[in-house]
Parts: C-alpha cells; sequence; structure tokens
C-alpha cells in the first residue's frame, strides 16, 4: 500500500471534482493508498471545506469526512517544528506530517509546496506525476 500525505487542495479535488484527482478516493477505498494527516492536516481540509464557494453544510463537510475519507485515513502526532525555505509557513503542516510519518510522498498542486521538491526523503510532487 502506497502511503502519502496530500495537501489540501488535492483532497478537495479528490472528494468534491471528477477528474483525475477523484481516482484517489477508489484508491484509498481499495486499500491502494492510505492518506497520511496530522490534527493540523485534518484541521485545513475542514476548514476549506466549509469555505462558501462550495455550499457545503456542515452535515455534508461531517458526511464526506466520516464516510469517504476518515475511514481510510493513517493519523500521525507531529511534534512543534519549524520548516526552514517554505515560502508560504501555513505549508509547513504537511511537511512536518510527511516527515514525522515517514512517507514518500507528498501531493500537491500548491507552487509554493512543489517549488521545494524534497525534505529529508519525502519527495513533494504533482498529482500528475503522483498518479
Amino acid at each position: 500500500m502506497i502511503r502519502a500525505v496530500l495537501d489540501t487542495n488535492v483532497i478537495i479535488s479528490a472528494l468534491l471534482f471528477s477528474g483525475p484527482p477523484s481516482s484517489l478516493v477508489s484508491a484509498w477505498q481499495s486499500d491502494r493508498l492510505r492518506p497520511v494527516v496530522s490534527s493540523p492536516v485534518l484541521d485545513e481540509y475542514i476548514r476549506v471545506l466549509a469555505y462558501p464557494k462550495f455550499k457545503l453544510a456542515n452535515a455534508e463537510i461531517r458526511g464526506l469526512l466520516e464516510e469517504e475519507l476518515l475511514p481510510s485515513v493513517e493519523t500521525v502526532t507531529v511534534p512543534p517544528t519549524v520548516i526552514p525555505n517554505v515560502r508560504d509557513p501555513d505549508d509547513a503542516k504537511f511537511i512536518t506530517c510527511a516527515t514525522t510519518a515517514g512517507v514518500r510522498w507528498l501531493v500537491s498542486g500548491d507552487d509554493d509546496l512543489l517549488s521545494v521538491h524534497q525534505v529529508q526523503s519525502v519527495e513533494i510532487l504533482s498529482l500528475t506525476a503522483f498518479l
């Protein structure tokens, strides 16, 4: 099974839209992919799913997470860490989650994260490259 950290835009695209990102849902439901999350990462997923542009009620957000995502995730506890050389400090939570969990990939559509390329043994790559 492949273990990877998926940034927020990848998760949102997988859960809400059709196209290549939606193939991730079937991958984690069939145990080919294990998304790895930490509490700060999950908090961001919830915060972004609540954006008005997605027009999701709290019950819909809870349903998406409880039925589609959470049964398949691995959760890690992350220590407070400072990640140098990250253009957007808010992205550090994904790198910290990935390095703490010892995953091989951090999948992102965020140029700030993609510009880092690699941290320790974690390769940061686009959804297209990951698929």
